[in-house]
């Protein structure tokens, strides 16, 4: 053996004794015609799933047709582009990543090499010894992968810059939503052409920050959409490394709902505020607790009240609905089923005076704040008719026969609106006593008169006329009347005066 041979010999050994411990995998290539596998640690064995390096193949081509190897988009390798073919053919070249697939025991097994090159040249300057020298990134690609896969899925749409040249490198399914963007769009484009930054709140301390690589704090901002509009968001940046590279996250909060969600609720609110100041009818808003939120002008010109006068005090306090119990039945009924439709009320104005009136009520929402709008008809003028319509029937109930139909069906339309709310009563709900008493009513007969033709003590008829009153709703002698001529009772009967 020459010298020469002897000391090639001689420094492979050296060579391998000092790799074999590394944790890189390291294998050494011949440089003979058929590429021959010479040596590789256990490192690089351990990263192909074999014990020994006669089962990586006894040369490159061997090697080549028992692992395939794959980028990590997925697509294959051409067998002149495998890194180990790359160091045959005398190449240089440094982190290379490639997923390695192959049948190891009759199952598939895969792992993620990082590669680099290295060729060893003799003192002429002529290759002696080829290596390609591996790292397992399979954890780490594993973990890229996690994250990819979190990344895509995740809701809160998102984008990805690199820090180093300001471009996306990355973007999920829920920005491309949100806005609108194709993702060719997007990947490749820098921060300056989709500005995610643009009309931020806070830009300046933003850019700064992004300069830095550091957490961009959450500010709202407008963000442009390719139609030419915008989208108001909440946008953050949070840095992070991905593939040994600085890059800034940055994700967002789509405040477009919530913006016209505002809108149409001020829109609503206005057109009812403009609605409750013009109305004609009395109106007011108190709080669930009865206190008073507003009122409206033509409330304030019935009752008298200023504004001042009534705003945040309680509907007690002003005590402007005359009757405590009227007042609790309508707030009873108000805490009960949320509206009241049609309840009578005396409501006192601020010189004593008091006005009939019809509320009607329903709860609201004002400012997210339960309240009751509380709606007043002043019916003094219909009551004042009627009384008076009554009034004049008992003047004239001398002779009752000369009553018009026409007057007749006034009258009951009168009691139709005062007893809506009432069950309706029948002759036949009457005792044959009370039949009695009404008959002689309707014939013009007084108390005392009653009183001797029936043989009845007078405390005994007033008592059967009060009971008749209450039965058939009514308050006089003259509505008692109308009541039975309506129902057609004691037809042909005329009154004895």
């Amino acid at each position: 053996m020459s010298q020469a041979v002897l000391a090639t010999e001689t420094n492979r050994r050296q060579l391998q004794q000092i790799i074999a411990g590394l944790s890189d995998g390291v294998i050494l290539i011949e440089t003979d015609q058929a590429r021959s596998l010479l040596w590789a640690n256990e490192a690089a064995l351990a990263m192909h799933g074999v014990a020994a390096v006669e089962q990586l193949g006894g040369n490159v081509g061997e090697y080549a047709r028992r692992y395939a190897l794959r980028y990590r988009n997925n697509h294959p390798l051409a067998l002149d582009s495998y890194p180990i073919n790359r160091v045959a053919a005398g190449e240089r070249f440094s982190d290379v990543v490639v997923e390695v697939q192959a049948e190891i025991d009759g199952e598939p097994r895969q792992w993620v090499h990082r590669v680099r090159s290295m060729i060893l040249e003799d003192r002429n300057g002529a290759p002696e010894s080829l290596v390609l020298i591996l790292s397992d990134a399979t954890d780490w690609a594993s973990a890229e992968q996690r994250f990819e896969k979190t990344f895509n899925a995740n809701p809160a749409p998102a984008v990805i810059c690199r820090l180093s040249d300001l471009r996306y490198i990355k973007v999920n399914q829920g920005f491309l939503e949100m806005t609108g963007y194709a993702r060719d769009q997007v990947i490749g484009r820098s921060v300056y052409e989709l500005d995610v930054l643009e009309d931020a709140e806070h830009k300046d301390l933003a850019v700064e920050r992004l300069g830095q690589g550091a957490t961009i704090p959450q500010m709202q901002a407008e963000l442009r959409l390719p139609d030419g509009g915008s989208k108001l968001v909440i946008v953050a940046g949070q840095p992070l490394d991905i593939s040994d590279e600085d890059c800034m996250l940055f994700s967002f909060m789509d405040l477009e709902p919530r913006r016209k969600a505002e809108i149409a609720l001020r829109q609503s609110e206005e057109r009812f505020a403009k609605s409750f100041r013009l109305t004609p009818v009395p109106t007011l808003v108190c709080s669930a607790e009865q206190q008073i939120v507003d009122v409206n002008e033509a409330f304030l010109g019935t009752c008298g009240y200023s504004s001042e006068e009534l705003l945040g005090k309680t509907v007690q306090d002003i005590g402007f609905i005359a009757e405590p119990r009227a007042a609790e039945a309508l707030f009873g009924r108000l805490e009960k089923s949320g509206n009241v439709m049609g309840l009578d009320l005396r409501v006192r104005k601020k010189g004593a005076e008091q006005v009939d009136c019809v509320a009607y009520a329903d709860t609201v929402s004002i400012q997210g704040r339960p309240c009751y709008l509380l709606v007043l008809m002043d019916i003094s003028e219909r009551k004042r008719s009627e009384q008076e319509l009554v009034s004049a029937i008992e003047e004239v109930m001398r002779d009752a026969s000369w009553f018009s139909q026409t007057l007749i069906e006034k009258l009951a339309n009168v009691r139709n609106t005062r007893g809506a709310e009432a069950p309706a009563v029948t002759s036949a709900d009457l005792t044959a006593r009370e039949r009695e008493v009404l008959g002689l009513i309707y014939q013009g007969l007084a108390d005392k008169e009653i009183a001797a033709q029936l043989r009845l003590a007078p405390n005994t008829v007033r008592n059967h006329v009060a009971t008749l009153y209450s039965k058939l709703d009514v308050h006089s002698r003259g509505e008692a009347i109308v009541w039975a001529r309506e129902r057609g009772l004691f037809v042909g009967t005329a009154s004895s005066r």
